[in-house]
């Protein structure tokens, strides 16, 4: 679409919605208010309530005052919440195609990952996830995932045998770590500082960003960057919610959601260095990793869990897109 068509459907986006009855919708987020997910979220409700004439707005909750990212899944597809940012992750059993972009070491880069989630591959997963009781509007940046512990540096597989992991709720993330040698404990988010304040788990992973934002770094102060894993995120919003929304109003939610992932790529790469700086005054101690014997390690869990025909094919694309 061009400027000028942009501009065209925007203004009747303005005229059908400010005739409209105001509502607002909730959108929920687990981390905190200062995250970049977060101020996404908030970039694109300022949006939609401006060219809305503030008859459409939304209401972001952070910090988990939804609940994790399991339970704001579920509280979406039965449409007692309107919207959420989730990992794919946790969405792997629910929709199979999510499997592939969670995959370790499928993305070459975060500019491979943008060339697949903004194309084809992207948009037909989308499609799967809309066959489960959702809209998918955005896909967003979460960086790369990389191991820390409170026991020792991790340098290469070896050094993960015997260890707790904490993981995400996926049969993804318990093969991956399994295959490690560590003991994968699927916890949700939330629980995980406990855990390791209180022993339960050695470690877990997470993007720099995550791990200093929820305070992990105060009670697991090894960092080792595999990043071994760059599972994009993604908005939801219920399907129920949206088929209850007018044509002009889904308009600005798409146009707001796509605005939205300009200001996240914006603001990911800084909030990111933020928190490496960070951590040079906070006793963490970042392990040289051996990238490529990670790789070999992992390599096979990719062709074990894409299993079908459907999957086989999303891989190899994936792996082909330059």
């Amino acid at each position: 679409m061009n400027g000028r068509a942009l501009a065209v459907g925007l203004m009747a986006a303005w005229l059908v919605v400010s005739g409209a009855a105001a509502r607002e919708l909730r959108v929920a987020d687990t981390h905190p208010a200062d995250y970049p997910t977060v101020q996404a979220l908030q970039h694109m409700a300022r949006l939609v309530g401006e060219r809305s004439r503030g008859t459409l707005t939304i209401k972001v909750l952070h910090s988990q005052v939804m609940g994790d990212e399991y339970e704001t899944i579920q509280h979406v597809r039965a449409g007692a919440l309107d919207m959420a940012r989730v990992n794919l992750t946790p969405l792997n059993s629910l929709v199979p195609e999510t499997i592939v972009p969670s995959l370790p070491y499928v993305f070459r880069s975060a500019e491979h990952l943008h060339r697949v989630m903004d194309g084809p591959i992207g948009a037909e997963i989308s499609k799967a996830i809309e066959r489960h009781g959702f809209v998918a509007l955005a896909y967003y940046d979460a960086g790369a995932r990389s191991f820390y512990n409170s026991r020792h540096p991790i340098t290469t597989p070896a050094d993960l045998k015997g260890l707790r992991i904490r993981v995400q709720q996926s049969p993804v993330a318990e093969a991956m770590v399994r295959a490690l040698g560590a003991d994968a404990q699927p916890l949700p988010y939330g629980q995980v500082g406990i855990g390791l304040d209180a022993g339960v788990i050695d470690g877990a992973e997470n993007n720099w960003t995550a791990y200093h934002a929820s305070g992990h770094c105060r009670s697991a102060r090894y960092y080792s960057p595999t990043e071994h894993t760059m599972a994009p995120e993604v908005l939801l919003i219920s399907r129920k919610v949206w088929d209850e929304l007018s044509a002009a109003e889904q308009v600005l939610l798409r146009q707001g959601a796509h605005h939205s992932v300009t200001t996240l790529r914006t603001l990911w790469p800084a909030h990111e260095r933020a928190a490496r700086d960070a951590m040079a005054g906070m006793g963490v101690q970042t392990s040289t990793v051996d990238h490529a014997a990670f790789a070999k390690v992992l390599r096979p869990v990719q062709d074990r869990l894409a299993n079908t025909a459907v999957l086989k094919d999303l891989l190899r694309r994936t792996r082909a897109t330059e």
